[in-house]
């Protein structure tokens, strides 16, 4: 079902909830947790009672987010761990270049923003930070992961290209048959030493009506799942439960396949 020769394609994380995914030549997972800075930050949406003292799970209608904000997908952005620099790129020029550290490179985000979308704004932008807090449409600190076996399913069903990109996914996974990944749920993983244990489907919104490249919605993928499959999942999440270095590449497995012979 799985087949051993199924292996990592890319793997994204999205610092700022919302904005562009950030290619990664390599990671590594610690138990417990997302990638690393994997929705590390959010723009929050107007007021919406977020505690960075004692952060806890907020729906994502609280944050600008792909689902109602299109527009989001227009901007490039880029952000550096180690300085926490966080470059905003818009029409082919950098609008903004920002240390979301400082109060002075937070109030140059949220400036940028009320130009950029003021008429999807419910009240002052605010980007939220909290020490641990990863700020993921799940409860859960997971890692999410996309099939592209049944990214083809779906373009063929649809008669037109789907970008990967559209599900915001961490690991990309080429190598198992379309769909085979719902028949995961429960079971283990493993990623070299890394091993994740899969825990949901991933029901898809609007957000994956969104063109990643153009930020316009374009592609009714949610309707489209229902019409011809019957459900409107695609992906799943994972727990990781052993820590380990992972990269494009490497070879994904179920976790008992992963220690015979």
């Amino acid at each position: 079902m799985t087949d051993k020769a199924a292996r990592i394609e890319a793997i994204y994380r999205y610092p700022v909830k919302g904005l562009s995914p950030q290619k990664l030549p390599d990671t590594v997972l610690a138990p417990g947790q997302t990638l690393p800075a994997d929705r590390l930050y959010a723009v929050e949406n107007g007021p919406s009672g977020f505690d960075p003292a004692a952060p806890s799970h907020f729906p994502k209608i609280r944050f600008l987010m792909l689902m109602r904000n299109e527009r989001l997908a227009a901007l490039r952005t880029d952000y550096d761990e180690a300085s926490h620099t966080l470059a905003i790129r818009h029409d082919g020029r950098e609008a903004v270049r920002a240390d979301l550290r400082t109060r002075e490179g937070r109030l140059a985000v949220e400036a940028f923003m009320r130009r950029y979308m003021p008429d999807e704004l419910r009240g002052p932008p605010k980007v939220l930070f909290a020490e641990g807090h990863s700020f993921s449409d799940n409860a859960n600190k997971v890692v999410s992961i996309i099939n592209l076996g049944s990214v083809a399913e779906i373009e063929a069903a649809m008669d037109a290209p789907v970008d990967p990109l559209r599900f915001r996914a961490n690991l990309y996974v080429r190598g198992w048959p379309a769909w085979s990944e719902f028949d995961l749920v429960g079971r283990d993983l493993a990623i070299g030493d890394a091993r994740l244990k899969v825990i949901k489907r991933i029901k898809r919104c609007a957000a994956t009506e969104v063109d990643p490249a153009a930020g316009i919605r374009d592609l009714h993928v949610p309707k489209a799942l229902m019409d011809n499959f019957g459900h409107t999942d695609c992906g799943i999440y994972a727990q990781v439960v052993a820590g380990g270095p992972i990269a494009p590449g490497d070879s994904i497995a179920l976790a008992e396949a992963a220690f015979v012979g």
